[in-house]
Parts: structure tokens; sequence; C-alpha cells
């Protein structure tokens, strides 16, 4: 097939194949790419509305047992700047972010053996009781493990309890890079790619929606980006469970990986990424534009190479921070830049529910 015939059955939002999703990504022109997945997002979302959610990423711990050589986040535990936040104190830090408007809380933290499962129910329970205004989206694949491990409960009953406390969406952090030969360089003790996915499949199964994620700009080549896509689309066909898919760039700073890969991905990657992604997964909702971890104007560009969504306002965040790697904004700015690239802003739930349109 011509790469013209290609460009016309992506636009089409016909399914691609992963051989000819890989000849996208290795030949396709970043315009032409762009124009399909642009295609396919009027498509699917008609009126001219970019949505965003207002919500912030704190962490309870940085005390992870893990490893990854690509974070610059994690301490082991009795290192001098390690911490662990009680259930007391991140209720405290919830009623704080309300009054700044926040209505979703992103909590992940590290993977720490010395926290028993009960501190995590204690802390969805009292979130949904105490702070009710606040979604709790909360927990990574890897500490939904580390909870099981410690339990000695299934992976199954601990997603049960979690949900039976309140806990009904879960963030897709984890998946790095969804192929075990890039798993075995960069984390070797976070689990393979079966186990991210079987977390995410089990989530899907008692009623969970989940993100999927993607970090690049490592040690990934484009065959394993193509494996990665395949199996978020094979999941989502299987479960429906995915509410939305979000890409973002390797952050080297201060990490074991900077050694290696000491720059950042180019922006023309990003949306090269990007508007394949909205093209390969023709079975997910969400493509987010992620503003925080490429530029505020890459951000806005991304809305016309496939994205729809503006993600979250991130009022705090210290995993790229711990990579020297730092962007800020204000609801006041996300919607200006929204309507800068074009678009009506409306402020969303983590189920992607309206809450607000700002009309000009």
């Amino acid at each position: 097939m011509s790469l013209q015939n290609l460009y016309t059955k992506a636009s089409a939002g016909e399914r691609l194949t992963p051989q000819e999703g890989l000849r996208l990504l290795q030949e396709g022109e970043l315009l032409e790419i762009g124009a399909a997945a642009d295609s396919i997002r009027r498509v699917k979302h008609p009126q001219p509305m970019v949505t965003f959610v207002v919500d912030t990423n704190p962490n309870y711990t940085n005390v992870c047992n893990i490893d990854c050589i690509f974070c610059a986040f994690y301490r082991h535990e009795g290192e001098a700047d390690s911490y662990t936040y009680s259930v007391d104190e991140m209720i405290a830090k919830f009623k704080d972010f309300v009054q700044a408007g926040v209505t979703t809380v992103l909590l992940q933290g590290g993977v720490n053996p010395k926290l028993p499962f009960d501190y995590y129910l204690d802390m969805v329970r009292r979130t949904r009781a105490e702070v009710p205004e606040i979604h709790p989206h909360f927990f990574s694949t890897s500490e939904l493990r580390g909870m099981a491990e410690v339990s000695g409960l299934s992976l199954r009953e601990v997603l049960l309890q979690l949900k039976q406390a309140g806990m009904n969406t879960i963030p897709g952090g984890g998946a790095e890079i969804l192929t075990d030969r890039v798993k075995k360089k960069i984390s070797s003790k976070k689990g393979t790619t079966a186990d991210w996915l079987n977390v995410m499949r089990e989530a899907h199964e008692l009623g969970y929606k989940t993100t999927a994620t993607m970090m690049y700009g490592h040690l990934e080549t484009d065959e394993d980006i193509i494996e990665h896509l395949d199996c978020i689309r094979q999941l989502q066909d299987e479960t429906g469970g995915f509410t939305a898919f979000i890409p973002w760039s390797f952050k080297p700073g201060n990490t074991p990986l900077e050694k290696i890969i000491p720059t950042y991905a180019t922006p023309n990657r990003y949306l090269q990424i990007l508007a394949l992604s909205r093209i390969y997964l023709d079975n997910l909702a969400h493509i987010q534009a992620s503003w925080f971890s490429e530029g505020k104007k890459i951000g806005q560009v991304a809305l016309h190479f496939g994205a729809d969504d503006f993600g979250g306002t991130l009022l705090e965040e210290n995993v790229h921070a711990a990579a020297n790697f730092v962007n800020k904004t204000t609801i006041d700015e996300v919607v200006q830049l929204i309507r800068e690239a074009g678009y009506t802003p409306a402020q969303r739930t983590t189920l992607y529910e309206v809450l607000k349109v700002y009309e000009a």
C-alpha cells in the first residue's frame, strides 16, 4: 500500500495493522499524519470543545524498592530525604486542594513495603468520607501489586477491597514501554508487560475505569512503540475499560539513565507519536495532550494532532520536578491556552463528564 493510501485509510478511521502503524511512524510525513489524526478526532468529537480537569499529583511517600533507572524521585528507606506521610497529613493536604478548586487527586508514591494494606484502604475511605469534593484517582499498577505482596491477598481481592472503600478509577502510570525487552533494561524489578496488563484487566473486570500511558524517548525502538500501542488496543478490545491514552517523553535529569540518554525527545517526535496514537488506538475515545511534559505551546499544537483533552492543572507535581523539569499553570491559563488554540474550554471530571463550559 502506498503512503498516500495509508494516509487515506488512517483518515477514514480504518484499523491499521502493526506493520502499517510502523510504516507510518518510520516513513510518514509529520503534517500528513497530523492531518489524519485531526480528521479522526473531529469525527469522534465533532464539537469544537477541549476538556481539562482541575487536578493535582501529590505523593504520600518517595520510599521505593523498585529502583527504576529512569526515575529521579525515589529514595530508599532511611535516606536523609526519604519521607512517608500519614493518612492524617494527606487528608489535610486534600482539604487544602479543595480550596484551590481541585476535583481530582492523582495520588501515587513509591512501592514502600513498610506500609500495610490498611494504610491504603484508610486513605481511600477517609478521602470519600472527609473530602467528598475530591475524586480519588489513586495508585499505579506497581503500587497495587505491592499491596498484594505485602498483604498476602490476591490482586483481585486488593482491587475489590479498594473498590468497596470508594475507589473506582486508576491512573495508567507504570507502563513506560510495554515490551519486556525494554522493561528488563529500565525497570527490571517492576514486573513484566503481562503484569501491567493483568492489573488493568482485573481492574476493568471489576468495573474500574483507567487511563493508559506511554513514556518514550529512552531505550525503545519504533517497533517497541507499535507493540505498546497494540497491547493497549488489544486490551481495550477485550475490556473497554480505558478512558484515555496519554503519551509523554522521558526526562533524564538526575536519573541513572541520564548518562545514556542526556537529552529530551524532540517536539516533532511527540507530535508524531501523539498523532499515531489517535490513529492506531481506534477504540479509545480520548487522547490527552501533555502540556506539562512537552510545554504549553506544544500542548496547544497537539490539539490539532489528534488530542481532544488538555490534561490536568497539576497544581502539585514532584516526579518531573525531581528530574529538574518543571511546568506550572493555573485554571485561567489553561482556559486561555485552549481558547488560543481555537477551541472552547470545558472543565471535566476524571470520567470525562463535563462540569463547566467556558463560553467565549
